[in-house]
């Protein structure tokens, strides 16, 4: 009986520390955004094409890859004039189409959270203004990539905050920023054509890094952030959107998952082509051991000495609580060395251990 009450006392404090990048806020629960994109129901009714296209509910990317290949230039520029919030979240999609409907579907959206997110240059691959707002971005040339990684952010992070100030080198964007820098990926990227570096072709070298804030975060710390709900929809979300890069023959993907994302990648490993999946700063991952994840990619984590996230009980009880410490001996993990890491939001701080280990996961160079 002692033992069960210790037991409850620790799952109980599960739920008022697990959290994500904000700290220590009360949490207000949060509906998934789940299901197609908007305007679904317009693009099944279309049928200006002589035919049914895709559906965005059913649909696997590779269908949609091969619909797209079928179509010419004109055609495909009319759908994503007439479809833009469709055509952008449409995994499987040609990436310039997708570029180029978000760029519209933001300026449609006429909310001035969302305005920065239209400026030119930016390659937003996905932006879904339901909720709290959803949106994917990518750092790089994703056609010409020879290696991809994908960050997967926690609490707290949504489209409407997207580019909100933030310190350097935290959020979605400022992670990728710093890992595409470390990688040191050259200004001028892309194809063989464009020439060659000292040790190697700019395309052999180069790497591309998605800010993927796909799902439905947790806001603050509270039973959200404690259980798996919004982690089990995301999970379906990131499985999804990487079939959808394997669809327009992007590389397989390394997934560097922070905080409560390490959930969301843990539930997701088994149903992605990941060659490498990062937790750090994880409560944990929804499985007692790296094995249990059932993935055929490497399993790394990391954790700095001064991070909260030690303070949460690895524990899960009625659904409460997130597992195993994934940088734990017994979970067996790879570790990542992060003694210099300040903090829980300061693992792609620049000339950080932990920066120049995530480089060369990166890259494919880590051992």
């Amino acid at each position: 009986m002692r033992r069960f009450g210790r037991t409850l006392v620790t799952a109980a404090l599960a739920v008022a520390v697990v959290g994500g990048t904000a700290g220590w806020a009360s949490g207000d629960s949060q509906s998934a955004v789940t299901g197609p994109p908007p305007g679904s129901a317009a693009w099944r009714a279309d049928t200006a094409y002589g035919g049914a296209l895709p559906d965005p509910a059913t649909a696997t990317p590779q269908e949609v890859a091969r619909f797209f290949a079928g179509l010419d230039d004109t055609a495909r520029a009319a759908l994503v004039r007439s479809h833009p919030l469709v055509v952008g979240n449409l995994d499987g999609a040609p990436l310039p189409l997708r570029y180029e409907a978000n760029r519209l579907a933001v300026a449609a959206a006429g909310d001035a959270r969302y305005a920065s997110l239209a400026a030119p240059g930016r390659r937003i691959l996905a932006f879904d203004p339901r909720g709290r707002g959803q949106v994917a971005e990518v750092f790089g040339d994703l056609e010409h990539a020879a290696h991809v990684a994908v960050i997967v952010p926690g609490s707290d992070n949504d489209a409407a905050s997207y580019d909100a100030r933030r310190a350097p080198h935290t959020g979605p964007a400022g992670m990728a920023r710093a890992l595409r820098t470390a990688t040191g990926t050259p200004a001028a990227e892309g194809s063989v054509a464009e020439g060659s570096v000292a040790g190697g072709s700019v395309a052999d070298r180069s790497v591309a890094v998605i800010a993927w804030t796909g799902y439905t975060t947790p806001v603050g710390v509270g039973l959200d952030a404690a259980d798996g709900r919004l982690a089990a929809a995301g999970a379906n979300r990131l499985a999804r959107f990487t079939a959808g890069l394997d669809a327009v023959g992007a590389p397989d993907p390394v997934l560097f998952c922070h905080s409560y994302g390490s959930v969301v990648c843990g539930l997701a490993a088994r149903h992605t082509d990941a060659t490498d999946v990062v937790a750090l700063g994880s409560p944990g991952m929804r499985a007692d051991t790296a094995d249990a994840l059932h993935t055929g990619a490497r399993v790394w984590a990391a954790r700095g000495p001064s991070d909260w996230i030690a303070d949460v009980p690895n524990v899960r009880l009625a659904g409460i609580g997130h597992g195993a410490d994934p940088t734990s001996a017994a979970f067996g993990a790879r570790r990542v060395p992060a003694a210099d890491v300040r903090g829980h939001a300061g693992y792609f701080t620049p000339g950080t251990q932990s920066l120049a280990a995530f480089a060369a996961i990166a890259k494919g160079e880590a051992r």
